[in-house]
């Protein structure tokens, strides 16, 4: 069997204008937020990862971890610019792009790799996690929709290219659906920082 190439995207050059704060750099668990996704993203079963980043400290956890890093100079335009720039940055011979969130610090490799596996056996689909019943991240698109992915524009990310392409989803439910929580408010942060410090 062909070997499926997947290329990680960390989309991590937001502004966290709910939280007032650079949230990616807040701890979870005596760890910065943006490196737990990070050390869930670097699978075995992901040919590269690229860290789309504003911030030069969060570009340092990625340097790190031998992460490819890449500065978002439009990251103002909202979410779809640093997914652009994500696949721009690819391996030309990606199979698969997986994004992932920068605000997701529950996320683990297991999921990361049931992802995977999931999309290794349908890699023309697009392969998205269920938790709780409600669709979540990282989301892998294959690489038929490059294309489209790259026209998109403001701060829908890859949603309107979900949206259009409904018959071609598979969906994964996800046992731990705590691991879908993302962080987006002071409130979201204390639950989890509650949480993972208990």
């Amino acid at each position: 069997m062909k070997r499926v190439l997947i290329t990680g995207i960390i989309l991590a050059s937001g502004f966290s204008r709910r939280m007032e704060k650079e949230k990616l750099l807040l701890d979870v668990g005596g760890v910065p937020m943006v490196e737990r996704v990070i050390r869930a993203a670097r699978s075995p079963l992901i040919g590269e990862v690229i860290l789309i980043y504003r911030c030069d400290a969060i570009k340092e956890i990625g340097e790190r971890y031998s992460l490819n890093t890449v500065y978002n100079p439009h990251a103002e335009e909202g979410q779809s610019a640093a997914v652009k720039l994500g696949i721009s940055c690819a391996h030309p011979a990606a199979d698969g792009f997986m994004f992932f969130v920068g605000d997701q610090p529950c996320l683990t490799q297991s999921t990361v790799n049931e992802l995977i596996g999931t999309f290794t056996g349908k890699n023309s689909s697009i392969v998205v996690p269920l938790y709780n019943g409600s669709r979540g991240n990282p989301v892998i698109f294959p690489s038929i929709l490059r294309e489209t992915l790259l026209t998109l524009e403001g701060d829908c990310g890859g949603r309107t290219v979900i949206e259009g392409m409904e018959n071609n989803i598979v969906l994964v439910p996800i046992d731990a659906g705590s691991e879908g929580n993302d962080i987006d408010t002071k409130a979201d942060y204390e639950k989890i920082h509650h949480w993972t410090t208990s």
